[in-house]
């Protein structure tokens, strides 16, 4: 069941340079945690951000539940990250400086069925970085070419 949810936010590697990456708990409603399980989220907005001591997921769309009557959640409402909290003093720290970011990665659901966040700290890129990625992966993809004939 943990392998088949691949929910990842692509664009995160291409916007930023991942520092260090965290695997945070998600404080989720029952038909959050059902419409995950079925695939129906989406990451690409997403961003983290301290609100008070809590570290919160902003943005990230989770569709309502087909099944769900009006007990339905908001799709895009904040949600709390649950994080020890040396880890989440090393993150606010960092985060306070200025250039780095906290960016969720990857949601995916663990053996015990527990839903879970990979958030990593992030500095943004420059346009020539974002280039030079470009032409790396432009490089890889013709030396695949290459080698496959």
């Amino acid at each position: 069941m943990a392998n088949d949810l691949n929910i990842r936010n692509k664009k995160a590697y291409f916007e930023y340079h991942i520092l260090e990456k965290f695997v945070a708990g998600i404080q989720l409603l029952g038909t959050e945690i059902k419409s995950i399980r079925q695939g129906k989220a989406n990451l690409n907005d997403a961003f983290c951000a301290f609100l008070g001591e809590q570290l919160y997921v902003r943005n990230m769309h989770i569709a309502e539940y087909s099944h769900g009557s009006f007990y339905n959640h908001e799709q895009k409402r904040d949600r709390v990250l649950l994080l020890h909290k040396k880890e989440l003093k090393k993150l606010r720290d960092k985060s306070e400086e200025k250039g780095f970011t906290i960016v969720p990665l990857a949601l995916f659901v663990n053996e015990r069925g527990f839903a879970k966040l990979e958030i990593a700290l992030a500095q943004g890129k420059k346009t020539f970085d974002k280039r030079e990625t470009i032409k790396e992966r432009e490089s890889k993809i013709e030396l695949d070419r290459v080698m496959k004939r």
